[in-house]
């Protein structure tokens, strides 16, 4: 038997299950359970990416100044505050590398991304979760949870898997309450979707303070998932940290050219978040009137909760399956299931079965 061995805790960490893509016998099924675009990338992307094919040979550039440059650019930054990652991911992973110790103490909140707990974890940090209050970040109790060790806190905003979010004031309070030693890290893989009048990516926040960081991806609404790409925006000493850190070719250059293309077609993006909009709402109007209950969601999935006599996440995640669709259970209990925002077809297959199984 090898007497070589993980340093302790890491067998203890939580495993990150991917959405599932296939379901036996069946072909071509509808994948929703990734969060995964259903318009693809910008046309502009994909001609960058094709683009690059004669560049193989090169490194890429590993001040990522094209891709940095362009995120500036159109979000009113400064490129020297910017960070860019194998998704976003890393970008979080390097943040725990960088400022946590072990015996120190990460607030998270109840939902969230699973790897943030284990990031935090293999830096021999103490995880601490604060519970959710109708389905959304609770501000008070995360708060309520702060003691002299705590060095970290992450809240995905909007968040997942309910799709809710904490309004600009409600970050504001929550930035406010904590200590100023305490690094307060917002995961907005979702925020590009958010229509809301009320709602803060958390940009100018962490333009403000020096404590603030926030997470951006290209795997969502920008439809590049495939090439594990993302960025971060931090104070000029925090980038220069977690750059020291940074393996310098992190990021791949057929990635930085296909997503410096994909952040400048706005008007892509924009649309896209328009009718993800309006589908989420021809989809809840349908889900209530099956009677389905609906969380109301401003990304680009929606959870459902099943009651009643037989009625169950998992009887309709194995209902969908029978279809030919793949949703995603979501470990909170067996009355949720997850489901991504699809094509309009997609959408309507969703509904179609989902009546079906309500009243069979």
């Amino acid at each position: 038997m090898s007497k070589v061995s993980a340093k302790e805790g890491v067998d203890t960490l939580p495993d990150y299950r991917p959405g599932a893509s296939k379901i036996s016998g069946v072909s071509e099924p509808i994948k929703l359970s990734s969060n995964e675009s259903s318009f693809g990338p910008s046309p502009a992307a994909v001609q960058a990416y094709h683009d690059h094919a004669a560049l193989l040979n090169r490194y890429p550039d590993a001040g990522q100044n094209e891709l940095r440059e362009a995120i500036a650019e159109v979000h009113g930054l400064n490129a020297e505050r910017i960070v860019c990652g194998n998704g976003s991911d890393e970008l979080i992973l390097l943040i725990a590398r960088t400022f946590l110790s072990p015996g120190d103490e990460a607030l998270l909140s109840e939902n969230g991304f699973v790897m943030s707990q284990v990031h935090a974890q293999s830096q021999g940090a103490n995880v601490v979760f604060a519970p959710e209050k109708g389905y959304r970040v609770d501000v008070d109790a995360l708060l309520e949870r702060v003691t002299n060790k705590t060095r970290f806190c992450t809240i995905a905003n909007p968040n997942n898997p309910t799709g809710t979010y904490i309004s600009r004031a409600e970050l504001e309070r929550l930035h406010a309450g904590l200590p100023e030693e305490c690094l307060l890290l917002i995961d907005g893989a979702y925020a590009e979707y958010v229509v809301n009048e009320d709602f803060s990516s958390g940009l100018e926040l962490a333009q403000q303070f020096d404590n603030v960081v926030v997470t951006r991806t290209f795997s969502k609404i920008y439809g590049l998932p495939a090439l594990r790409i993302g960025w971060m925006l931090c104070s000029p000493e925090i980038a220069a940290s977690v750059n020291k850190l940074r393996s310098p070719f992190n990021t791949n250059a057929a990635a930085l050219a296909t997503a410096a293309a994909a952040v400048r077609d706005t008007e892509y993006i924009a649309t896209i978040a328009d009718k993800n909009a309006s589908e989420l709402q021809r989809i809840s109007h349908a889900m209530r009137a099956a009677g389905i209950e609906v969380i109301p969601s401003v990304a680009n999935f929606y959870l459902l909760r099943f009651t009643g006599p037989e009625r169950s996440g998992s009887g309709a995640d194995a209902f969908l399956q029978s279809r030919g669709i793949i949703p995603r259970p979501t470990g909170m209990s067996d009355d949720y299931l997850r489901i991504t925002v699809g094509t309009v077809d997609e959408n309507d297959a969703v509904i179609s079965a989902l009546v079906e199984y309500m009243n069979s």
